[in-house]
This record gives structure tokens, C-alpha cells and sequence, in this order.
């Protein structure tokens, strides 16, 4: 747990440090407020826009009033993290599982930084566990301890089921960033709807296993969702040209229907170093909240 949060730290220094200088941002407006709350009210004036109008003020007989409102300066960061069986793909210590919490943790030590409230939502067909939002470095800190000594109950992936959750259980517009192999079907829906309410980042895990299979011959294959044994002949025809087309496929429609519905997106393979692109993410968050 120690090496693991020094690694953290250091990713995320390595982060803040790029995105203030190279940049020429701020780490805070990666996270930074995209919603308006009240403020006050004042008396109406010419060109005002109607809607704002404070009838319940205005009804007491001293004039018309207008609501007015401020940029919301505190955040709400919340993570989906896919712990599924099917994350458990890599060489040990970079799994995607392991990627996917690292990824999880560098964030949520640098939401708290800048007074966001920070949330977690495990699942794989079912909750596995649920942080709710709140802000400071102990909050963090949780996160991250609960990512390291978590135990999924199920093996199984049901992403509708769990973007349906986080549609219920995340009232507030958040920052959402949504961790998975996607390797499911069916969930765009909810996904759309999921882009529509709040500020959604997808970040997509892939390993190099998957799609890059040595001629073996006939060999045992484990489902690791379902526990089955399959026996494939890994050198026969196209089957690994078939195996590693349709997770390609998969990943560009992911990237294609993203950028349909204004969702920022990212994929990264488990051996590569996931920095520079988590960069190059927060650098198109910077312009699209300066614009």
C-alpha cells in the first residue's frame, strides 16, 4: 500500500506540474465547476432575461427581481470502475484492473486537491462498492485503500446495470469518469443518457493478450466470467485475425459513438505509460472549459 501511494503522488506531481507549465492552465479547471448556483437577487433592469425573473420575491409588492447566480467552484468528481472478472487480464501488477485503480487514484488525489468532492462506484453485475462524495485528502486516501484490499463478488460484467446506478445515485451534475474494457453490449443507452446529465470522461483499457495471440495450437481457453473452459485452436485459419478485428472494432465504435454525444475519450493499452495521455486528455478539457 506505502509503494503504491508513493507511485501515485508521483504520477500525480508529474501531472499537476505538466498541465501548469506546459499547459499554461490550471490543474483546477480540469475539474472545475460547469454548473451555476444562486447567489442573490436584485432589482430588475431592461434586457434582463424573463426567465430569471424571482416571482415568489417579486410578489411581495417592492418591484420586479431577478435571480442571480454564481459559477459553482466546487466540483463533484465521481469514478465508475468496471472490477469485473474481465479486468483481471495482464502480466502481474499491470493488469487492467491494476491500471484502472492507479488510474482512480491518481485523480482522486488530484480532485482533492482542488476541494472537489470525490465519490467511487464499483461494479461488476452488481455494486460492489460505493463511496459517496465528499472532499479532502482523507477522502482520497479511503479511495485508494479501498481500490487496494477490494474483493469483487462477482465475476461478471453488466455495464447497463451499472451506468443505471450511477444515473441513480449521482443527483448533482458531476465530473464522471467512467473506467472499463467495455467488453459488454447493450449499454449505449444508458450511456447516452449518463453523457446528457453530467461532465463524462470514458477511459478505455485494452491488453495487448487480447488481441495479439501466439500460434499454440489446440489449447485451453478459460472464460473468466463465466469459469467455462473453451478449447481453441489458436494456429488454425484467421482465428486470432477474427479475435483481434473485433475488439478493434469495438473500441472504434466506443470512440466513435464518444465523440458523437461530446464525450471525452481516451484508450490506453496496460503496458504503456498512461501519463501522456491523461495529459493530453486534461489539455482538451482545459480549451473546451476556456471556450
Amino acid at each position: 500500500m506505502r509503494d503504491l501511494l508513493k507511485k501515485l503522488r508521483r504520477y500525480e506531481i508529474q501531472i499537476r506540474k505538466a498541465i501548469n507549465s506546459q499547459m499554461q492552465g490550471d490543474f483546477h479547471s480540469v475539474f472545475k465547476g460547469s454548473g451555476l448556483e444562486f447567489d442573490d437577487v436584485r432589482p430588475y433592469q431592461y434586457g434582463d432575461d424573463v426567465r430569471t425573473i424571482d416571482w415568489n420575491v417579486s410578489a411581495k409588492g417592492h418591484g420586479t427581481f431577478v435571480k442571480t447566480f454564481r459559477e459553482e467552484k466546487e466540483q463533484t468528481v465521481f469514478f465508475i470502475l468496471d472490477v469485473s472478472a474481465s479486468e483481471d487480464i495482464g502480466s502481474p501488477g499491470s493488469t487492467k484492473a491494476d491500471i484502472g485503480k492507479e488510474i482512480c487514484g491518481v485523480l482522486a488525489l488530484s480532485a482533492s486537491k482542488e476541494s472537489g468532492h470525490v465519490g467511487l462506484i464499483c461494479y461488476s453485475d452488481q455494486k460492489e462498492k460505493y463511496i459517496k462524495p465528499t472532499k479532502g485528502h482523507q477522502q482520497a486516501y479511503e479511495i485508494i485503500a479501498t481500490l487496494a484490499r477490494l474483493q469483487p463478488q462477482s465475476d461478471k460484467t453488466d455495464l447497463t446495470k451499472a451506468i443505471a446506478f450511477a444515473l441513480n445515485a449521482i443527483r448533482r451534475r458531476s465530473v464522471v469518469i467512467l473506467i472499463s474494457d467495455f467488453i459488454d453490449e447493450g449499454y449505449e443507452h444508458n450511456l447516452k443518457a449518463l453523457a446528457r446529465r453530467h461532465d463524462l470522461v470514458v477511459i478505455h483499457i485494452s491488453d495487448k493478450r487480447e488481441t495479439r495471440l501466439p500460434k499454440l495450437g489446440i489449447i485451453p481457453v478459460i472464460d473468466k466470467e463465466s469459469h467455462r473452459t473453451l478449447w481453441v485452436n489458436t494456429s488454425f485459419g484467421d482465428f486470432r485475425k477474427k479475435i483481434s478485428t473485433r475488439l478493434a472494432e469495438r473500441r472504434t465504435a466506443l470512440e466513435k459513438f464518444s465523440r458523437k454525444h461530446q464525450i471525452n475519450f481516451i484508450s490506453l493499452d496496460t503496458d504503456e505509460d498512461y501519463v501522456p495521455k491523461l495529459l493530453r486528455l486534461f489539455k482538451v478539457r482545459n480549451k473546451s472549459l476556456k471556450t
